[in-house]
């Protein structure tokens, strides 16, 4: 029976156990260039046994950042840094991933801990902001632009680019953002995509923007690393007479899976104020068993998952392929290893930690 801490292979890559450090944003980039502060924060984690680092959301043009804080990836002089800090994860025997990303029209905000407020070009922001529509975050944002068919071309460049910056960076595993809001799940979603043309409309052409995306990263990217997206299997507004549903997920990882998608990562929300979201523990894991159930893709279970008892029956019941945590890891950055001692799993520690593993 598989297990939190049994070995997962995906195409050329074995992932040692199937914890993975969530993507998840720090707000302490400059002009998109990594730090001292990330080079610690995912190195840490790589230390602390997980499988797989995912860096955090990583704009892949400088108006796709959420805040002036986000990492980048939209040029070559970003990659310096990035190869430290991926060459440090994979001297822990943990594999380095990034997730790139477009922020759309929940882009130019300031950090958590400043407001959580858009900027802007005054204060630290930019001018544009762009989405599938011109609608509203909400009534204190402004409206978006309308992604213009040629600006629809140059975005899916971006994304190829920042494959191909990705792969130079020494990054194994790159999770496409479709999620929470942000552009990808912008296109997918009725209630933010209200476009009459090709883009927008019927489930084929609001999910033709993020298809085209995939394509044009995997231009770039080997065929032989693995490919995630991540998703928000809903947007918890079943009120709405149209919005993003479960039922149009499982269609969309089938979609995904014959185009060389290798893992849905299974998020929710994000994408307007009025979602009724019922959070407990595990709360979207029964999203990533649905798709994995109906469509035979891997998946990966994201979302108050805080023990290794949880993430553990999570993956002995077939629930998920993998565990994916961000708040927990916050707490714990050694949580691989702490989760390895609960569950009476014998793992490789860190030789300079060894003397400090309990013994049997």
């Amino acid at each position: 029976m598989e297990h939190l801490f049994s070995p997962l292979k995906i195409k050329s890559l074995e992932f040692k156990n199937r914890i993975v450090v969530s993507p998840m944003c720090q707000y302490s980039a400059e002009d998109g260039f990594a730090n001292d502060w990330h080079l610690v924060h995912l190195g840490s984690r790589a230390v602390g046994g997980a499988a797989l680092v995912i860096a955090e959301a990583t704009a892949v043009s400088p108006e796709g950042r959420i805040s002036p804080g986000d990492l980048g990836i939209w040029k070559d002089e970003h990659l310096e840094f990035l190869r430290r800090i991926t060459s440090f994860i994979a001297a822990q025997h943990a594999i380095p991933g990034i997730q790139l990303a477009h922020a759309g029209r929940k882009a130019s905000k300031s950090a958590p801990w400043l407001g959580n407020m858009h900027l802007t070009p005054e204060e630290g922001g930019w001018e544009e902001i762009y989405a599938p529509s011109p609608i509203p975050v909400n009534d204190e944002t402004p409206a978006p632009l309308e992604l213009t068919l040629e600006q629809i071309k140059k975005v899916i460049e971006d994304f190829k680019n920042a494959a191909k910056r990705a792969l130079q960076a020494g990054f194994k595993v790159i999770e496409i953002h479709a999620a929470h809001g942000y552009l990808l799940h912008e296109f997918l979603s009725p209630l933010t995509n209200h476009r009459p043309d090709n883009y927008g409309g019927s489930f084929e052409n609001r999910t033709r923007f993020l298809l085209e995306v995939l394509a044009g990263i995997q231009e770039e990217w080997p065929a032989d690393l693995p490919l995630f997206v991540r998703i928000s299997a809903t947007d918890w507004v079943e009120d709405a007479p149209e919005s993003w549903t479960l039922d149009q997920s499982v269609e969309l990882a089938k979609i995904l899976k014959t185009k060389g998608v290798d893992l849905v990562d299974c998020s929710s929300g994000g994408n307007v104020p009025v979602q009724k979201i019922k959070p407990g523990p595990g709360y979207q894991t029964p999203f990533a068993l649905e798709i994995k159930k109906q469509t035979g893709i891997f998946t990966g279970a994201v979302g108050l998952i805080t023990t290794a008892h949880q993430s553990d029956h999570i993956i002995r019941t077939g629930q998920a392929d993998m565990v994916v945590i961000a708040r927990e890891f916050l707490r714990d950055p050694y949580f691989g290893l702490t989760a390895a001692t609960h569950l009476r799993q014998e793992i490789e520690w860190p030789v300079q930690y060894e003397r400090a593993k309990p013994r049997k």
